[in-house]
């Protein structure tokens, strides 16, 4: 077996500072929450109701859409990211993916509102995979009227990883599973192209995993193109709004424990568990396998 290397360590030792030098670089940018931009969002995720006004509160994981790196076409990588070196490290990994978030809600964000976000980088850890190395960097967002005004507070781990062999990309999974199996309210999405391609473009992700099957599996070695991890977070909020009308969401968190294709129909699922204002969300995936842990938390 081949000896797996040490990323972060061979990127120390190559460079001054190495990827630890990264740790606690800050970028701040801004955006403005508008109503075009509001109305896209209900437009792509099929909600019903009436055209958004200055005023109103932004819906929740719009934020997720808000000052995207805006690099030019000939500063993006293969894979249609931004290239790395900049505020992200260049880890020399080839595949990036979200691996999941922990979001404080503190008070609202609205329509018409601008919105200024404060990111840091609070960690990088290396951690062994099955077959290859694994990097995690942690962002921390925070999203205020201004510096120091904190709204939104969210941290957020990226992933990144080899690619596929040739084996392992091609490889259908053999187990079927009952994901839904214990929830109290389910809804099933339909994963389409257009839907895919639309919430790329209302958070400018470049990522060419989610709309180019060409590369998807030709390239990542996907069976097809991969839903959005915030995605099916914000529709696994939007089945909570549902089912618990009426209360403030203070906290969520959200871990992808596997990707969901276009493929085939998946699943939302939630129940409340327990009286402490705690509810327990998930999505499953293609072979209705658990893909998308989830928990929220009410506020008065």
């Amino acid at each position: 077996m081949l000896r797996q290397r040490n990323i972060v360590a061979d990127m120390t030792d190559s460079m001054p500072g190495g990827l630890h030098r990264w740790i606690g670089l800050g970028h701040s940018s801004a955006d403005w929450i508008t109503p075009s931009r509001v109305t896209a969002w209900h437009a792509a995720l099929d909600h019903t109701g009436d055209p958004p006004r200055d005023g109103d509160i932004a819906p929740l994981g719009f934020h997720w859409t808000l000052a995207p790196a805006l690099a030019r076409e000939s500063e993006l990588g293969p894979d249609g990211h931004p290239r790395r070196g900049t505020f992200l490290p260049p880890i020399p990994l080839p595949r990036r993916l979200w691996a999941g978030s922990r979001v404080s809600f503190h008070r609202p964000l609205y329509v018409g509102q601008r919105v200024e976000r404060q990111s840091t980088i609070v960690a990088i850890d290396e951690k062994r995979g099955k077959s290859s190395p694994l990097v995690f960097v942690t962002v921390r967002h925070c999203y205020g009227r201004e510096a120091g005004d904190v709204a939104i507070e969210e941290e957020q781990d990226l992933v990144y990883r080899e690619m596929p062999t040739t084996s392992e990309g091609t490889r259908e999974p053999t187990a079927v599973g009952d994901g839904s199996d214990g929830a109290a309210w389910t809804r099933t999405i339909h994963p389409t192209e257009t839907l895919l391609f639309r919430y790329s473009a209302l958070t400018f992700n470049g990522h060419r995993i989610h709309y180019d099957r060409r590369y998807a599996t030709s390239v990542e070695g996907y069976p097809g193109l991969v839903v959005h991890g915030p995605l099916i977070a914000t529709m696994l909020l939007d089945l909570m709004q549902t089912h618990v009308p009426g209360k403030n969401i203070g906290r969520f968190r959200f871990k992808a424990l596997r990707p969901t294709f276009d493929t085939s129909d998946f699943a939302l699922c939630g129940t409340p568990a327990d009286d402490d204002g705690h509810v327990r969300l998930w999505s499953t995936d293609n072979h209705a396998v658990r893909a998308v842990e989830a928990d929220a938390w009410t506020r008065e």
